[in-house]
């Protein structure tokens, strides 16, 4: 090694040209093999010296992980001109999730591969009874992303429906409801789960709808399991093809039988993500 380093060493004296390392790699050939890789490749190289952080900058090469509606979700989810922020300080920022409309939904892109996904909170629904505190409660807890959930007592009547504008990149879309069967609470540090108030889901299934303004509709029906578990239910999916205008989305979940009561169930928010990401929310 040590004779390695000395032969360059006088090679430079006597004015011989030193063998190119990764410095002399000019940054603009850098940029361009950035352009296929995914974004925490390119983080990760950035590490290496000067010149490829340098080249991990270029607009060009994060514009091309962002989505096609990138500038709508600037300015509607963050507020700002496009034109104020570099590509990857606009790929960065979107990364996080970002509230809108009153703090109510969630937006955020994966960070390996620039997807988008989208959160509802409870307080975005529109539920049956929910000013009635003999059915209905907001609870707070740190099991949601909005910090708060609708818990049902009983009810009758069981209907949530939203509504949802937005202009989503192209791809195909899954939608889910996240619920929980009990309410759930710390007691001496442990998580506990109070069951006593779960009936009347074991009666009739809970029909679940999703359509769209261009005229996709998909319904089914599922039992409401596993007590004391955060579950994703799969209402259906949904493609966008054209990202030029928002799509209207409208959901639903409903037992509207009257001959029984139900309760004990914990409703957080309503779950949007890529289709090719589903398996994530399985469980």
């Amino acid at each position: 090694m040590g004779a390695g380093v000395s032969g360059l060493v006088a090679d430079a004296q006597r004015g011989f040209p030193l063998k190119p390392g990764l410095d002399d790699v000019p940054e603009s050939c850098i940029s361009s093999i950035f352009m296929y890789l995914d974004p925490l490749e390119i983080c990760k190289l950035a590490s290496l010296n000067r010149v490829f952080r340098g080249a991990s900058l270029a607009d060009f090469v994060w514009e091309t992980k962002l989505p096609s509606n990138y500038r709508y979700l600037v300015k509607k989810v963050l507020g700002q001109s496009p034109e104020s922020l570099s590509k990857k300080e606009t790929y960065a920022r979107l990364c996080r999730p970002n509230r809108f409309d009153g703090g109510t939904k969630e937006v955020w892109l994966d960070k390996s591969s620039g997807k988008l996904c989208l959160s509802v909170s409870a307080k975005a629904l529109k539920i049956t009874g929910i000013d009635d505190r003999r059915y209905w409660n907001h609870i707070p807890t740190e099991e949601s992303r909005f910090e708060t959930v609708a818990y049902l007592q009983q009810i009758w009547w069981f209907e949530v429906v939203g509504e949802l504008e937005f202009e989503f990149p192209p791809g195909a879309y899954s939608l889910f409801f996240r619920l929980q069967l009990g309410k759930a609470s710390k007691r001496f540090g442990r998580r506990v789960c109070n069951l006593d108030q779960v009936h009347g889901w074991n009666i009739k299934p809970v029909r679940f709808q999703i359509s769209t303004n261009n005229s996709q509709q998909v319904s089914s029906e599922c039992y409401l399991y596993e007590p004391g578990n955060w579950v994703h239910y799969h209402v259906g999916d949904f493609v966008i093809e054209n990202s030029n205008s928002p799509t209207k989305i409208k959901f639903s979940m409903m037992q509207i039988d009257c001959t029984h009561t139900k309760g004990g169930l914990c409703l957080d928010s309503v779950l949007i993500y890529p289709s090719e990401f589903r398996q994530r929310l399985s469980n």
